[in-house]
């Protein structure tokens, strides 16, 4: 189960006392500190690319745990509470470090995908998850490879469920990339085929068609 673990959920990254923590934390969660939890996978999130995309599937297993044993929602609050502290501070971590900003990102977007409530979004994360799609979208983000990478990636995966909590703001979103993708100098050629792709990808319904899909993965392959 422990090697199943650690394959499955991508913690051999960790040192070994930390890793502990994190398999106990899926299985039995009112036996450890979750505030210390929400913290290790939040910290790790933040330096690590690939673990930010594999945080999300974590945490709605240790919510669930925590909902089957008891009924509480200590882990999820807690998760709440240090995404806010993140984002009040989302310019100040941008201005430090794109690669840490684009982790945070990742990271909101991936436990918007997971956690959810009635099978719902949850509520609390919508208008931030916006804001920070919102920031990707203005003119120093969209010179940026990086970040448009990360804007184009979250949208395809969350996007059609965000615009569902929020048509207008989705609306709005997709006017700046629109005038971004036409009226922005200095975008690399990378950054207008990302941005094409997402602009039809929400045109024809959050898909691609195959014909379209050849098209762009082509030339990103390319």
């Amino acid at each position: 189960m422990d090697n199943a673990l650690k394959d499955e959920y991508k913690i051999q990254s960790f040192d070994t006392e930390t890793q502990s923590l994190l398999k106990t934390a899926l299985k039995e969660p009112s036996t450890v500190d979750l505030e210390k939890v929400s913290n290790v996978i939040i910290d790790q999130s933040l330096k690590d690319p690939v673990f930010s995309k594999e945080a999300g599937r974590i945490c709605y297993t240790i919510v669930q745990a925590e909902a089957k044993l008891n009924n509480g929602n200590v882990f999820r609050r807690n998760l709440l509470n240090r995404l806010q502290q993140e984002f009040n501070v989302r310019e100040e971590t941008r201005c430090r470090s794109i690669q840490e900003w684009v982790c945070y990102v990742t990271f909101i977007c991936n436990i918007f995908d997971y956690l959810k409530v009635n099978n719902m979004p949850m509520m609390a994360l919508v208008h931030p998850v916006y804001d920070c799609l919102f920031r990707l979208t203005q003119s120093d983000a969209l010179q940026n490879e990086e970040e448009v990478d990360c804007l184009v990636l979250q949208l395809h995966r969350i996007g059609d469920q965000l615009e569902r909590m929020n048509e207008q703001r989705m609306d709005e979103l997709f006017c700046l990339l629109r005038d971004g993708f036409l009226l922005q100098e200095g975008l690399s050629s990378m950054a207008r085929l990302l941005l094409l792709e997402i602009l039809e990808f929400r045109a024809g319904g959050w898909r691609l068609t195959d014909t379209a899909h050849k098209y762009y993965y082509s030339e990103v392959a390319d």
